[in-house]
């Protein structure tokens, strides 16, 4: 049992802003993306690519850079009332999102590989394409792309919902560890 003078268990500050960080990413690009979809081809459209696949390989790097973060500084152990089966699924949720993370931005980067589009971070560093041009192989790249994301935005909605359950009908702390400037002290 938990005393008044001891503090729950929480992320670290650097993993918490890469949490906030990435997420916020996420958004961002994935609401650019959908949004740039359905434009005709334009100058406008293609500078809207380019920032979509700047924003794309910098998560990349940031999910990598996350991920090693979490592999050297484990979460914080769940509390005891946690069910084995729940925690089953807390721990695949986070591996799946992880796995998404990493696997979005290297599909997008081989699509536009396939496409004949290069890449170029910042409008300043070519990165190599990762496949030969094919129209076919790009098409399947797209369709996976596109995929890909909407399977992360399931998964995130599902994130938010366990989040939102353990905070508002269990009332617990399991959302409060990954909320920046609580329990900071």
């Amino acid at each position: 049992m938990q005393t008044l003078s001891q503090k729950p268990p929480r992320y670290t500050r650097t993993a918490i802003f890469l949490h906030w960080l990435v997420g916020l990413g996420l958004i961002g690009t994935f609401s650019l993306g959908f949004y740039m979809e359905g434009l005709p081809l334009s100058p406008s459209k293609l500078q809207l690519y380019s920032w979509h696949k700047w924003a794309g390989m910098t998560l990349l790097l940031l999910a990598v850079v996350r991920l090693a973060w979490r592999m050297s500084h484990p979460a914080p152990a769940l509390p005891l009332s946690i069910s084995p089966t729940a925690r089953l699924a807390a721990h695949a949720g986070h591996w799946v999102l992880y796995a998404l993370m990493l696997a979005i931005p290297v599909s997008g980067w081989l699509m536009s590989s396939a496409q004949g589009f290069p890449v170029v971070w910042f409008g300043v560093l070519p990165l190599p394409d990762l496949v030969s041009k094919s129209t076919a192989l790009g098409d399947i790249l797209h369709s996976t792309h596109v995929a890909l994301n909407y399977a992360l935005v399931a998964a995130v909605v599902g994130h938010i919902g366990a989040a939102l359950h353990h905070h508002l009908v269990k009332k617990d702390t399991i959302m409060t560890r990954m909320l920046p400037f609580v329990g900071q002290a």
